[in-house]
This record gives C-alpha cells, sequence and structure tokens, in this order.
C-alpha cells in the first residue's frame, strides 16, 4: 500500500483496501477535434467556478484494491484526503507543497505542488491549455472525459476529468502514473461553495505539531 500511495507526490490522491476487481471500463468515443473547444471551455469555466469543494470518494486502483476517504479543497492551493480507518495516512497541500503522511513508517515525503499533477486543480486559474496538454476529449454514456499532461514533462503522468454532462459537473477522475498504473477516484455526494476550516491545510506531524505556515 505504502508504494501506491507515494505515487501521490508524481500524481494524485492514491490509497487502497482490498476489494473485488472492479469491471472492465469500455473505451469512450472521441469528441471531433471541431466540437472540443466549446467543450474545453465549458469545463474550464466550471473548474474555475470552484472554489471549495467536501466530498466523500471512493478510489479504485488498475489491481483492484479500494478505500474510502474524505476530500476537500479550497482553491487555490489547498488540499486534504483523509482516509476512513483503519488508514492513518494523510495527503495535505498547504498551499506550496504536497505532503504525504505514511502512518506505517511514521515520516512524510512532500513535493512542490507545482510538480504534482495536483497543480492542475490548485492553481489560482485553470486553463486547458498552455503549460497543461490535452491528448484527449471524449463521450461515454453521458460523461464527457478530458485527459491532460504536463506539457514540459508528459512522462510524469497522466490525469482524466470525468464530467457528468447534464446537469455538468466533475463526478470522478483518473490517475495514469509513469509507470503505467491507472487510478480511478470517484466522488460521492459532493459538496460545492461550503464554508472549510483553513486550519485543516496545514501539515501536522502527529508525532510533533504543525510543521509549515
Amino acid at each position: 500500500m505504502r508504494k501506491i500511495l507515494l505515487a501521490l507526490l508524481a500524481a494524485a490522491p492514491l490509497f487502497s483496501l482490498p476489494v473485488a476487481l472492479p469491471a472492465p471500463v469500455q473505451a469512450a468515443t472521441a469528441v471531433a477535434t471541431a466540437d472540443q473547444p466549446a467543450l474545453l471551455a465549458k469545463a474550464e469555466t466550471y473548474l474555475n467556478g470552484i472554489t471549495s469543494l467536501k466530498s466523500d470518494f471512493i478510489q479504485t486502483a488498475d489491481n483492484g484494491q479500494s478505500a474510502r476517504g474524505t476530500f476537500t479543497l479550497l482553491r487555490p492551493g489547498r488540499m486534504r484526503i483523509s482516509y476512513a480507518p483503519p488508514v492513518e495516512n494523510f495527503i495535505v497541500a498547504d498551499g506550496k507543497f504536497v505532503y504525504f503522511w505514511d502512518a506505517e513508517v511514521k515520516e512524510q515525503q512532500n513535493a512542490p505542488i507545482g510538480s504534482t499533477l495536483a497543480d492542475f486543480l490548485l492553481r489560482d486559474k485553470i486553463t486547458l491549455s498552455g503549460d497543461v496538454k490535452i491528448t484527449q476529449v471524449a463521450r461515454d454514456d453521458g460523461l464527457l472525459e478530458i485527459t491532460l499532461v504536463q506539457a514540459k514533462d508528459p512522462g510524469l503522468g497522466s490525469l482524466t476529468l470525468v464530467f457528468e454532462e447534464a446537469p455538468f459537473g466533475l463526478r470522478k477522475w483518473r490517475v495514469l502514473d509513469a509507470q503505467g498504473k491507472l487510478t480511478e477516484v470517484a466522488l460521492q455526494n459532493p459538496e460545492f461553495g461550503v464554508k472549510l476550516d483553513r486550519d485543516q491545510f496545514y501539515f501536522r506531524n502527529p508525532t510533533r505539531g504543525r510543521e509549515r505556515d
């Protein structure tokens, strides 16, 4: 599990607990190039409208492992992923760094937000161009899927945002890391525009206290 979780520092929230293997996912249908700009603009507008988000989630890895937890987002720059018991690991972004606490070995690892795919969702202004390269826009049974990579380092991995089209809204995302491992995070009962305690977005070593301001 630790190996899977450490991939967060190069991609997005990853965690695991054993469950049954998920059913195979059917390939989505690519959207015609001429239709993509309007869809990308719609997604940009929607994402930039998210100031805060709190949601339960279920994550499933391509090896069939899964876990539940709570995801909180306060843009720009702040995010927290808390795991349901018995997992005591957690992930937090404080505006500058993304931290991962490994409860098993009682140590943390961190990386600048800008060096991870999490930067896309945490930045002040989200754009689907510039330092982000769109590799695919597709539709699948009422869902819009937009896959992107970092333009300067596409080998870091890809992030696929999955939106429900009616009503339009973010429902899940998938991360394909540099080692080819695929993980899906599905939001459950998301709440947008909620008031969040900013204090939760600081890393605290559970054995000591607050690490950064």
